[in-house]
């Protein structure tokens, strides 16, 4: 009796995981009734040098090359007859990747982003005009304030002034379209929900308006957490170290601290944006700190 209980349980925890590998950039987990599809634009090796004050002893355990697997990632999820973007990466696979799931960019009904680096708006423009001209582009209200902001991109450096140009012209572009909101904040419970579901999280930190996206279907939940965490290898095991793109470091250490904590006492799958593929899994207590299991 006891080992039918063992499998019972195994099953449940695993029956998100039910998935279709479609090609290299693709790959899909089961939720309820939808799906979400893994839409990358490939691997790459992240180097140390953007860790914030990791300790030589902590790099050399678990970037020992001081380097570390990362991706650059968007998620498309079908829900109830929509088609769902988050995030739309550099723009350079993603109409591959859509058009090999046989979706056009007409056919696209929402995008949440999480954040407007332009490694995840990128693909929202092509020739200045909106990709996805029937698309509902949904945005934090404090990341919508912060890149449309003069004020803030004069006291940028100048080399990244171009990301507020590019957040700009998505603002113009989608204007017609634009919803913008206030999320939940980083502490549960996630009482507010958007639509289709889904229940935006403020995960400051890494910018001042970024959002992660708790999205269910049925009993299934997954929390889509964007840029929480960017060097996987050493930021589970130590969630205490930032990264040089944070634009502050304390306060996304706060951020992944706690959805660290949500996430993993309630067995929530995740899906990040920079998640080397399958870019989706669990995460688990471990000591020190935590441990990432992707979804197989």
């Amino acid at each position: 009796m006891k080992r039918q209980i063992i499998l019972i349980v195994l099953f449940v925890m695993s029956a998100i995981y039910v998935n279709a590998q479609t090609n290299e950039n693709i790959f899909s987990v089961k939720m309820g009734n939808s799906k979400l599809f893994l839409l990358s634009e490939g691997q790459r090796d992240g180097s140390t040098e953007i860790l914030i004050d990791a300790k030589p002893e902590i790099v050399k355990k678990y970037a020992p090359n001081n380097s570390f697997p990362m991706a650059a990632n968007a998620f498309l999820w079908q829900v109830d007859g929509k088609n769902i973007l988050f995030d739309t990466g550099y723009g350079k696979e993603l109409f591959n990747n859509l058009q090999s799931l046989q979706v056009k960019p007409e056919d696209i009904d929402a995008i949440f982003i999480t954040h407007a680096h332009g490694d995840h708006i990128g693909g929202l423009l092509v020739n200045d005009k909106a990709a996805f001209p029937k698309a509902l582009l949904y945005m934090s209200q404090a990341e919508y304030d912060y890149w449309t902001s003069d004020e803030a991109m004069k006291q940028a450096p100048e080399n990244s002034r171009g990301g507020f140009m590019l957040a700009k012209k998505v603002a113009t572009a989608y204007k017609d379209h634009l919803h913008l909101f206030e999320p939940n904040a980083v502490n549960p419970p996630y009482n507010k929900e958007l639509c289709y579901g889904i229940k935006a999280i403020a995960t400051y930190g890494h910018t001042p308006g970024h959002t992660a996206y708790l999205i269910a279907s049925g009993k299934d939940e997954l929390l889509i957490w964007g840029d929480l965490a960017h060097a996987m290898a050493v930021q589970m095991p130590h969630p205490e170290i930032a990264v040089s793109y944070d634009t502050n470091p304390q306060l996304a250490i706060q951020s992944r601290s706690v959805i660290l904590q949500f996430v993993s006492q309630n067995k929530i799958p995740i899906a990040g944006m920079h998640i080397p593929f399958p870019s989706t899994g669990i995460i688990e207590k471990a000591e020190p700190g935590y441990r990432f299991v992707p979804a197989k």
